[in-house]
Parts: structure tokens; sequence; C-alpha cells
């Protein structure tokens, strides 16, 4: 059984073994209003990560309370696929690039 409670772990794509962990939660700033939560990757034995930013979660935007954080690695690997396709190149050098992704990782 999947733990889709999970914070942190590692995911296959493509052959290569990726760890991802969550870095932020959802938010309310002040600036811009409620931000979605950001996912950290980095493929294993390379330099370069990226960042997944998700919006925010409709019930937030509704006013509605915060629920508990669903995070799966079926949205972590689409997450991936997207980065990946976006241009992200896990064994370059450089900052974490930052890839802005809709609620399903896409």
């Amino acid at each position: 059984m999947t733990n889709i409670h999970k914070l942190s772990g590692i995911v296959e794509v493509g052959g290569f073994q990726y760890e991802w962990e969550l870095r932020s939660e959802p938010q309310w700033s002040e600036s811009e209003g409620w931000k979605g939560m950001t996912v950290a990757l980095l493929r294993k034995h390379t330099q370069r990560g990226a960042l997944l930013e998700f919006p925010p979660p409709k019930r937030l935007l509704k006013g509605m309370q915060r629920g508990r954080l669903q995070i799966s690695d079926a949205l972590v690997i689409r997450g991936i696929q997207a980065a990946l396709f976006a241009g992200w190149e896990p064994g370059s050098r450089g900052k974490p690039m930052v890839f802005v992704v809709d609620v399903d990782g896409n």
C-alpha cells in the first residue's frame, strides 16, 4: 500500500533515481496571496536540482481550512517528467531550476 502523506522519498524515472522532498507547504504571503507547495528534486549522483512550484489548493482560495497534503509518488514522477521536458538537465551545473506545474504535476 502506498503512503500518500510522505514528505520525502525516492522515485525512479527513465532508469534514474530521483530524491524529492517537500520544501514548503502552501502559505499565505501578504504581497502575493496564497502560494502553493514547493517540492525539491535531485537526481542521485548529480549536482543540479529543480524546484516544482504547485498552485495553491482551491480550498484555500475559497477560504476553507487547510487540508492534509497529498503528495504521491505518481505526482512527483509527473513533475519530474514535466521538468525534464521543459529543459532541466540534472547532470549540468548551476543553481536549481524552478518549474511551475499544475495541480497534477504537469
